[in-house]
């Protein structure tokens, strides 16, 4: 397959997180196909029950490829025009898989070696995958990381805060509220102090954000609720342990705060001949705690329209991350058989 043809067909198969079997499958055999050929390895990596990684290697893996399978939900299939490919993680992160093949394989064709590429579960929820594969290092140097970065060098990435809200109330006949006690009222108020929330700022990144992203609660018009919740997030520019206080204020006596994960913000160094930019998102970058060597984070397309229903990546940036990808590993090879590793 070329690299818009690999995209839609990864864009195809549904993954939305939790659900990447299928796809880590499709690029085990596709993978297996290609080691095979440029006398390569690739591993199935277990993450847990029906879920794995997928790494695939030439000699030692000094310099390693990574972005995620998963996607957010809803799912929808591809399509194509001209300028792009569209559908469900045509940019995040789909088309930087295509993309680090095809490096890949420009790569060997050139007879480079001591280099992997590593596709991880998770990253939309948790980052499952990164943090099974930061237990299990193969010796990388460098971790290339694929985000839709605009093709630019990332300097600077907002860390995350997600929060579990649950209250719990009594159950009643609405004619007769003072009979019960309604969860969503604490919920309500527990949110509303959680939304005044001052929140923290930093130079470079700006200031954090909160998101109110999943409210779910209640039984029926006509009934006083028992139970609801809600999930949150904060986009991080310090550790968060401001926001982890004035959160267990919030909730206090209104309802319960379970963090449900956290990723600090990240710096990144700059790389010679590249653009470089800031971003406002987190990325498996943070769970892989250096274990696959020092970080650099771009990728092909726009956060912009990543998560929408307009997702769609530009063919000419598929094809520049291509480039990109080639030339960074090339480079990185090198710098690392200059400075041994200590």
């Amino acid at each position: 397959m070329n690299l818009f043809e690999l995209t839609r067909a990864l864009v195809d198969i549904e993954s939305v997180t939790n659900n990447e079997e299928a796809v880590g499958s499709f690029l085990l055999g596709l993978l297996s196909d290609l080691t095979a050929r440029t006398g390569g390895s690739v591993e199935r990596c277990p993450v847990e029950a029906n879920r794995f990684n997928v790494f695939a290697h030439w000699g030692v893996p000094l310099v390693t490829l990574s972005t995620h399978m998963d996607t957010v939900p809803p799912f929808f299939a591809s399509r194509e025009d001209p300028e792009f490919i569209w559908g469900r993680g045509s940019t995040d992160a789909k088309g930087i898989i295509a993309s680090m093949i095809a490096a890949s394989e420009k790569l060997l064709a050139d007879g480079a070696r001591n280099f992997g590429l590593l596709f991880v579960v998770g990253e939309e929820r948790n980052s499952s995958g990164a943090l099974a594969a930061a237990r299990d290092p193969r010796g990388s140097r460098f971790l290339i990381n694929g985000e839709p970065t605009d093709n630019k060098l990332v300097l600077a990435a907002k860390g995350i805060l997600r929060y579990e809200i649950e209250a719990t109330g009594r159950l009643a006949h609405s004619a007769y509220p003072e009979l019960g006690e309604s969860a969503i009222d604490k919920l309500l108020d527990a949110l509303h102090e959680i939304r005044k929330i001052p929140l923290p700022e930093e130079q470079l990144m700006g200031r954090s954000t909160l998101n109110i992203g999943v409210i779910s609660g209640g039984r029926a018009p006509n009934v006083v609720s028992d139970a609801a919740r809600a999930e949150i997030s904060f986009r991080t520019v310090d550790s968060g342990d401001a926001l982890r206080q004035a959160v267990t204020r919030a909730v206090t006596g209104r309802a319960t705060a379970k963090e449900a994960c956290s990723n600090a913000p990240m710096r990144f160094t700059s790389f010679d001949g590249l653009e470089s930019t800031v971003v406002s998102y987190t990325t498996d970058v943070p769970a892989f705690a250096n274990a696959w060597g020092e970080p650099f984070l771009i990728g092909p397309g726009s956060i912009h329209v990543a998560h929408t229903l307009e997702e769609r990546v530009p063919k000419k940036e598929l094809l520049e991350a291509a480039e990109i990808y080639k030339k960074m590993v090339a480079q990185l090879l090198t710098r690392a058989a200059q400075a041994p590793h200590i």
